[in-house]
C-alpha cells in the first residue's frame, strides 16, 4: 500500500534500490536450489557449497547497499519518504533471512543427512520446487505491485505453511519418529520460515507500514491462528 504511492510518484533513487532488493531474491532462490539439490537430489555438498556461500555474501552485500542507500536518501529528501523507506528498512531483511534458511538447509546436507532415498522423497523435492517457485513468484509480485498476484501466493504460502505444521507436528508427537526425524523436522521448518519471510515481504504490496510483518502472527490476515 504504502510502497504504490511512492512508485506511482516514482520517489528519486529508490527505483535502484528495488532493483537490488530483486537482484537478492534471485540469489536467494539460487541459495535455496543449490541447498535443496543437496539435501534432496544428491549434489555433493562439497562442490555446492562454496557456491552456496558466494551467492549468499552476495545477498549480504547487496542487503547492506540497500540500507546505505535508504540513509543517504533519508538524509537528502527529509521526511517525504519515510514511509517508503520504512517498507524497504523492514522487507529487505525478510530477503536476507531467506538466504539463512537455504545456509541452514545445506547444513542438513554437509552433517551427512540426506533424502535422496527416502520413502517421501518425492513429496520433499515437490515441496522444495513449491516453494522454489515462490522465491520467484513473489518478487515478480512484488515488483510488479500485483496485487491480485500477491493475494493468491499469499493463499498459497499460508496453505503450505499448516501443511509444513502439521507434518512438523505428526514428526515431534510420534512414538515411533521415522529414522531422520530431527532432519526432517528441522527440513519442514526451515521451509515454513523461507515461506513465512515471503509472505512478510509481500505485506508491503497489500498492508498499511504499521502492519508489515504481521502475516505469520496469530489473528493476522494470512496469519495462523
Amino acid at each position: 500500500m504504502v510502497l504504490r504511492f511512492f512508485r506511482r510518484d516514482r520517489a528519486d533513487n529508490l527505483e535502484h534500490v528495488q532493483a537490488l532488493l530483486l537482484g537478492m531474491l534471485a540469489n536467494d532462490r539460487h541459495s535455496f536450489d543449490l541447498a535443496t539439490s543437496a539435501l534432496l537430489a544428491g549434489a555433493d555438498p562439497t562442490v555446492v557449497g562454496p557456491e552456496l556461500r558466494a551467492t549468499d555474501r552476495k545477498v549480504n552485500e547487496d542487503e547492506r547497499a540497500i540500507r546505505r542507500e535508504l540513509i543517504v536518501h533519508a538524509s537528502v529528501h527529509g521526511t517525504v519518504h519515510v514511509p517508503a523507506i520504512l517498507v524497504y528498512m523492514s522487507i529487505v531483511k525478510d530477503a536476507e533471512r531467506i538466504g539463512d534458511y537455504a545456509k541452514n538447509i545445506y547444513d542438513l546436507a554437509a552433517d551427512r543427512r540426506d533424502f535422496v532415498d527416502a520413502p517421501d522423497a518425492e513429496e520433499l523435492r515437490d515441496f522444495a520446487t513449491q516453494v522454489s517457485r515462490m522465491i520467484t513468484e513473489a518478487a515478480g509480485a512484488f515488483g510488479n505491485d500485483n496485487l491480485e498476484a500477491t493475494r493468491t501466493i499469499i493463499a498459497a504460502g499460508d496453505a503450505l505453511q499448516d501443511t509444513f505444521d502439521a507434518h512438523i507436528t505428526a514428526l515431534v508427537t510420534s512414538s515411533d519418529p521415522p529414522k531422520g526425524a530431527v532432519a526432517r523436522a528441522l527440513l519442514f521448518r526451515y521451509l515454513k520460515r523461507t515461506v513465512s519471510h515471503l509472505m512478510n515481504l509481500l505485506s508491503a504490496v497489500v498492508m498499511p507500514v504499521d502492519q508489515l510483518d504481521y502475516f505469520d502472527e496469530p489473528g493476522s490476515p494470512g496469519g495462523q491462528n
